[in-house]
This record gives C-alpha cells, sequence and structure tokens, in this order.
C-alpha cells in the first residue's frame, strides 16, 4: 500500500514538473521568441499591416473597407447605404449580415452569401449592382457602357472582407473619381498603375489594386493639388 501511493505521488510530481515546464516553454518562451523574431524581422506584418495617413492608423492592408455617405437618418435601421463616389469603391459585401449581438461595436462580418449562381436573389443582386455601377461610374464625358463592369465590381469575395479590387475595376472608376476630386483623368490613372500589384513571383494570383492603399494616395494627390 505504501509502495503504491509512493509511486502515484512520484508520478504526480512528474507531472506537475512537465506541466511546469511545458507551460514556461510553449507558453511564454516560444511565444516571445516567436513574438521577437516577427518584429524585428517583419515588423508591419506581425502589428497588422496597418496604413497610416496624417499620422494616424486608418486601416490595415489586409482587410477591405467600405466608404459610404452619412445616412440621411441615422435611426433608420432600413436605410440602405450610400458610396461616397468620391473615393475609389471596393468589392461588394452582401450577405453578409449585420452585428445585433453587441450594439456597443461595429463588428467586422466574415463570410460568404452562401447563394448558388442560379439563385434568383443573387442574380437580382448582381443585377442592380451593375446598374448602379454603369450609374455612379459614368460622367459627363464619359458613359461606362454594361458590358464594362467586371465581374469583382458586382460579387463580393469570399470573406467579403477582401481589400483588393481587379484593375480593371479601378479603371472603371477614375473618371468618375477624377471628376469628383476635380483632378486630371490622367493624374489619378498614373495613381492607379502606382497602386497596382502585379501576380506574385510572375505567375501567382491576378494583378490587384489595394483600395486603402489607392484611397490614401488619392486623398494626398487632391490635397496637394488644392493646396494654394
Amino acid at each position: 500500500m505504501n509502495t503504491s501511493v509512493r509511486n502515484s505521488g512520484r508520478l504526480i510530481a512528474a507531472a506537475l514538473r512537465a506541466l511546469l515546464v511545458l507551460t514556461v516553454v510553449c507558453g511564454l518562451l516560444y511565444p516571445l521568441a516567436v513574438t521577437g523574431v516577427a518584429q524585428g524581422l517583419f515588423p508591419g506584418k506581425a502589428n497588422g499591416s496597418e496604413i497610416e495617413a496624417d499620422g494616424k492608423v486608418v486601416g490595415s492592408s489586409l482587410i477591405g473597407q467600405s466608404y459610404l455617405l452619412p445616412k440621411k437618418n441615422p435611426d433608420d435601421p432600413d436605410e440602405a447605404p450610400r458610396p461616397d463616389l468620391t473615393w475609389f469603391q471596393p468589392r461588394p459585401s452582401n450577405g453578409l449580415g449585420s452585428n445585433s449581438v453587441n450594439t456597443q461595436y461595429s463588428l467586422i462580418l466574415s463570410g460568404a452569401t452562401n447563394r448558388a449562381g442560379n439563385n434568383t436573389e443573387l442574380i437580382q443582386w448582381v443585377k442592380d449592382a451593375k446598374a448602379a455601377v454603369v450609374k455612379d461610374n459614368s460622367t459627363a464625358g464619359h458613359r461606362v457602357k454594361p458590358s464594362d463592369v467586371p465581374a469583382d465590381a458586382v460579387t463580393s469575395s469570399g470573406s467579403g472582407l477582401d481589400p483588393h479590387i481587379s484593375p480593371a475595376y479601378a479603371e472603371l472608376q477614375i473618371h468618375r473619381v477624377a471628376e469628383r476630386n476635380e483632378l486630371p483623368v490622367e493624374r489619378v490613372r498614373g495613381l492607379v498603375k502606382d497602386h497596382t500589384s502585379g501576380r506574385i513571383l510572375g505567375f501567382i494570383g491576378e494583378p490587384r489594386v489595394n483600395v486603402l492603399e489607392l484611397n490614401v494616395a488619392l486623398k494626398k494627390l487632391a490635397g496637394e493639388t488644392t493646396r494654394p
């Protein structure tokens, strides 16, 4: 009996020592080492790929955000959001719902619409989105045709938080953005070109434009142009 108790005591003590050692190694030393290496080699990525403008963080290059006008009636939950056409617009994010659990914070909800390609509601969304894109981006001197509208202008990504748009969608918005900001079209087109990234390693993925980075540069350009 005494031998059994002593053996059990030794096993418990060994288990507690192993727990303590593994807790220190896996719960303290390893995270500190990984954090230190990340901060030393990739500080921007380690801190969330933050983008700054005017000395403050305005978002992350990894997460898309909307550019909307304030509601005419802030107390109306059914009022449809209106895009602020001063800025380049991101992909749609239909079907993500809204945060109704904790109304104190505006949480980001990630997910797809989960609707099939032949879903009548999804088809109507795409038709309405295409008509809106044509209307919003047509100017007095430049008419957008429905055939000019790329797929990413009327469909959301799998996560709904895609920070990029295609060069084609950015090109489609150039005349409207130039007109709204009183900038030459070619200056805005050059801005888009400067913020267009190619395929990773030359063959992975597609060319893309980060909307937040582009709009930060647009704000700077517009400010420099209007400065006395």
